[in-house]
């Protein structure tokens, strides 16, 4: 008798094989790591070959996993196909993103999204945390990726940021100036914050940058012309945190948190490998 492939285990190994993890696969599919290990098993049992190495600090393809990756990709894909049907009846997933979240996972996450479904329709949105809460309370989004805020409770933790002043290396404070500062426009938390932070300590400011996004305020930033309030994690190497050399006052730290509606399955685990991967980049 001819042996098959089961799609949900071809599923699980292209899962462990993106995030590089057990753990973070099992999160993805909304099972237990015991039950993505058997289904590697099965699956090395079923085409003999070793796909995959485990150590206790990681998961790396073997050389007979790599030459499978391909190939079940495009079974996952094939299988998607045969799905839909008609590619006019593609599923879509609105997602909405902080500006101040959305950092080094943004691409593996629309990788790992992509390698899922070929044929799900991605509707990606970057702004404030609050508009793109509003816009999902009031039904305009699937899910949102967003700072916590306020008493806003409920939703799934992915990270939690460290925030700091940012500058170029070659960045200098006239002294007995206000502190320049490059920010997003109100309503931005994060400069809510920062602005918080600096009346308290009674330290002099003003703004020298407003930013329509994160990326325009980080290229001020290392083009020297002010000092940047940012999470750690989505600060580029280019600059560094002169908090402590100019005694600013520390500016704490904020959960990032997914919240979301759906119970479409197909979606459903569009957003659990959505979690995964940027809890797996985050940490």
């Amino acid at each position: 008798m001819t042996a098959t492939l089961d799609i949900a285990t071809v599923q699980a190994f292209l899962l462990v094989a993106d995030l590089q993890s057990f753990t973070r696969a099992a999160e993805a599919l909304g099972t237990t790591q015991a039950a993505v290990s058997l289904k590697l098993q099965r699956l090395e049992t079923l085409l003999r070959k070793r796909l995959v190495e485990r150590s206790p600090r990681a998961v790396r393809l073997t050389a007979d996993g790599a030459a499978f990756l391909d190939r079940a990709r495009a079974l996952m894909e094939a299988h998607d196909r045969a799905l839909s049907g008609d590619t006019s009846t593609a599923q879509s997933l609105s997602l909405g993103i902080s500006d101040h979240a959305a950092g080094p996972e943004l691409v593996p996450l629309l990788e790992r999204l992509h390698a899922m479904s070929s044929n799900l329709t991605l509707a990606v949105t970057i702004g404030f945390s609050r508009e793109m809460q509003d816009a999902y309370d009031t039904g305009e989004l699937d899910a949102v990726i967003v700072r916590q805020e306020g008493s806003r409770r409920g939703g799934e933790k992915l990270a939690e940021d460290e925030f700091c002043w940012f500058a170029s290396r070659r960045f200098t404070l006239p002294k007995g100036e206000p502190l320049p500062l490059a920010t997003l426009a109100p309503p931005c938390g994060v400069r809510a914050i920062a602005v918080r932070a600096l009346d308290k300590a009674g330290l002099a400011w003003r703004e020298r940058f407003v930013g329509g996004g994160v990326t325009a305020v980080v290229a001020a930033a290392l083009a020297g012309l002010a000092i940047a309030p940012l999470a750690r994690r989505i600060a580029p190497p280019g600059l560094i945190d002169i908090g402590p050399a100019h005694k600013l006052p520390k500016l704490g730290s904020s959960k990032v948190m997914l919240h979301s509606k759906v119970s479409d399955p197909a979606k459903l685990a569009a957003l659990r490998a959505v979690a995964a991967t940027f809890k797996s980049v985050a940490a």
